[in-house]
């Protein structure tokens, strides 16, 4: 047991040392009397931009806690106990093979590795590349527009995250949240994760970070067998009986299906197997990029350059009036780069990226829109997918194809004129660009709410619609299109033995919510079988 104290909060010239005087005052306690304290959560407020100040709770150990939280009745000062995980009783089913993880992102990651820590020795299947490999196939289609459609972007060790920014941030509420974040700490990732309001980890760092655990994994007992694809699932009588993988037929009981929002291929094959899938909403857009210098500026004021203060990002929503479609802004990437993100040849899909410092001269983000079941024109359940694959058809024929991106400035957009010239802000977009009107890659009622959107986001950020902001073409996969169905105990609803994971099985979004979902998956085949 130990106390909470909450608000502590330091202006812009006072240094993080002065925390434990802050805290001891709180208490009504000299220095000396504190024996521990820890940073719980960092957080920016900077709601009044002339007095940006740094919010802080502390986890104070000292003597008598409970005594002096009875007597301080202060709403700020209160007993705290960090949420432990439910300790897991182990299954008494026998597994004559080895549990085998397909997918090699943050869900399939985490559960490898939670199974490999508790003498599972899973097998990993990852259809793309080792995280070294990846990084040349990925630099390869960047700088020359050659595709690898098995390892890319999407695919290959460290999922679609590692080439993104990184963030870690998560709306859930779970103790395997801080386990998460550890674990990146003890592989490499900075320290100051476990506690800060928006952490995250960058392309540069998430990839020394992926290779750390992969070899923990390893070392475990796990094995990890990278450019091997998933090729079919054998059922018999409702359960899993074996897997193809590169040909190979393999025997499986326990199959940890975590394969990430762009294995489209094997969204097929689980339809044709009989597999019960479900249409899931998701949302389509552009990137938009500023300069970071306006971002700062319109975030921090004349504070904006700060040496405390790491680059400004933004969230913002919109609800259209006509429509009550959502628009919001969508992975924000302080200091970074618009990346192609295709999987599929002849298809053109983008992403944001940056590294760990955030230095780079622009921001971007994804505008995005929602869509949902009435926006396929179809009730099957790749009608998502196909809705996908036909926009990022129109945005490669727009870019007139190797990729080149469609580009429009956004003041442009809301004219519905062709850009010809660029302001001060250059697309960073690699393999290159090319000026197109997105009204030939998005459609119509998306087109309208972009538009809503962007005026509404105008009045928030000044400028941020203007001559000068630039629009990439365009972003779809903001999450899965569609959920692979799954019971309380995280089986598939109509086969057993099959664990849909993560958020390529519509269950999470994001690098932690999936690790975390990859961690429960796990814990329930450890609930059903013995290692």
């Amino acid at each position: 047991m130990s106390i909470k104290i909450n608000n502590i909060s330091l202006g812009l010239e006072e240094e993080e040392q002065e925390l434990k005087a802050k805290a001891a005052k709180k208490l009504r306690l000299s220095e000396d009397k504190i024996r521990r304290m820890n940073i719980l959560k960092e957080s920016v407020d900077a709601r009044k931009k002339d007095n940006i100040r740094f919010n802080y709770s502390l986890e104070v150990i000292v003597e008598d806690e409970e005594q002096l939280v009875g007597r301080l009745r202060d709403k700020d000062v209160l007993l705290y106990k960090a949420d432990e995980k439910e300790e897991i009783v182990f299954g008494d089913k026998k597994l004559t093979s080895r549990p085998v993880v397909v997918g090699m992102g943050p869900a399939g990651m985490f559960a490898a590795l939670e199974l490999a820590r508790n003498g599972y020795r899973p097998l990993v299947i990852e259809r793309g590349e080792a995280v070294e490999q990846r990084d040349e196939s990925v630099k390869t289609f960047w700088e020359r527009g050659v595709l690898n459609p098995e390892s890319n972007v999407q695919f290959g060790e460290g999922g679609a995250g590692t080439f993104s920014d990184g963030k870690l941030t998560t709306r859930i509420k779970d103790c395997r949240c801080d386990h998460v974040l550890k674990e990146f700490v003890e592989a490499g990732a900075p320290a100051e994760i476990v506690y800060s309001g928006k952490p995250h980890i960058g392309t540069d760092v998430l990839k020394v970070v992926v290779r750390n655990i992969r070899k923990e994994i390893e070392r475990l007992g796990g094995t990890i067998l990278f450019s091997h694809r998933l090729e079919d699932i054998n059922i018999e009588n409702n359960k899993i009986k074996s897997i193809v993988v590169n040909g190979e037929e393999i025997t499986c009981q326990a199959l940890l299906l975590a394969i990430g929002h762009s294995s489209r291929d094997t969204y097929e094959m689980l339809f044709g197997k009989g597999i019960m899938l479900e249409q899931k909403p998701f949302a389509i857009g552009v990137r938009i990029e500023h300069s970071q210098k306006l971002i700062n500026e319109s975030q921090y004021g004349r504070n904006a350059g700060h040496p405390k203060l790491k680059a400004a990002d933004y969230r913002l929503t919109h609800t259209c009036a006509d429509s009550k479609r959502a628009v919001y802004s969508f992975c924000m990437c302080p200091g970074g780069e618009v990346v192609a993100a295709a999987s599929e040849e002849g298809l053109l899909v983008t992403n944001g990226m940056s590294d760990y410092s955030r230095d780079k001269d622009n921001a971007n983000s994804a505008i995005v829109v929602s869509v949902g079941g009435g926006d396929f024109k179809s009730s099957s359940p790749l009608a998502g997918m196909e809705f996908q694959r036909n926009y990022e058809r129109l945005a490669f024929a727009a870019g007139g194809g190797d990729y080149l991106a469609p580009v429009q400035l956004a003041e442009d957009f809301l004219n519905d004129r062709i850009s010809t010239k660029l302001g001060n802000v250059s697309p960073t977009y690699t393999p290159g660009y090319r000026f197109a009107d997105m009204r030939g890659c998005l459609p119509p009622y998306i087109i309208e709410s972009l538009k809503e959107g962007l005026i509404h986001f105008d009045k928030k950020i000044k400028n941020f619609s203007d001559e000068n902001s630039v629009l990439t073409g365009i972003e779809t996969r903001t999450s899965a299109p569609l959920r692979i169905l799954r019971n309380q105990n995280f089986q598939s609803s109509n086969v057993a033995g099959l664990f849909p994971s993560g958020e390529g099985a519509g269950f999470a979004g994001g690098i932690i919510s999936s690790a975390v979902d990859g961690i429960k998956s796990a814990e329930w085949i450890m609930r059903e079988f013995s290692a």
